[in-house]
């Protein structure tokens, strides 16, 4: 979606991660101490704890992404609701990090938390949603 959505909301569109150049190069923890603000790697962390199985740790990455992201948007103009397109590049880390928030709460019991992040994702990038498998 790139025009507003059914209420006439305009999209929301992150400014350029200047972490997600580094991540092709470096380690991500390393990354995440020299830019701690970006949502794309705290996600890129959170997703490497899942697939490691380690998901208190997704948990907690995902979260710091999905909190980091939360202020991003707000200094984008995002007013809590809206679409947040997935088909603008720099939104995807606060997608991503979204998604694995979600992931690793249905991972260590915290179901309504899990079904509210689906929700929030799905509301925010439909494309999104599918391209994460939520």
């Amino acid at each position: 979606m790139s025009g507003p959505d059914l209420l006439g909301i305009p999209p929301t569109h992150l400014p350029e991660d200047p972490a997600a150049a580094r991540l092709a190069e470096q380690d991500p923890r390393t990354v995440a101490a020299a830019y701690p603000a970006s949502s794309l790697v705290w996600a890129v962390l959170a997703e490497a704890a899942l697939e490691e199985g380690e998901d208190v740790a997704a948990y907690a990455y995902a979260r710091t992404g999905y909190h980091r992201g939360l202020d991003a948007l707000r200094r984008s103009g995002w007013r809590g609701q809206g679409p947040v397109p997935w088909e603008h590049e720099p939104n995807r880390g606060f997608l991503r990090a979204l998604a694995a928030l979600a992931q690793a709460a249905g991972r260590i019991g915290e179901a309504e938390e899990q079904v509210r992040c689906t929700e929030f994702l799905r509301a925010s990038s439909a494309q999104a949603a599918r391209e994460l498998g939520l």
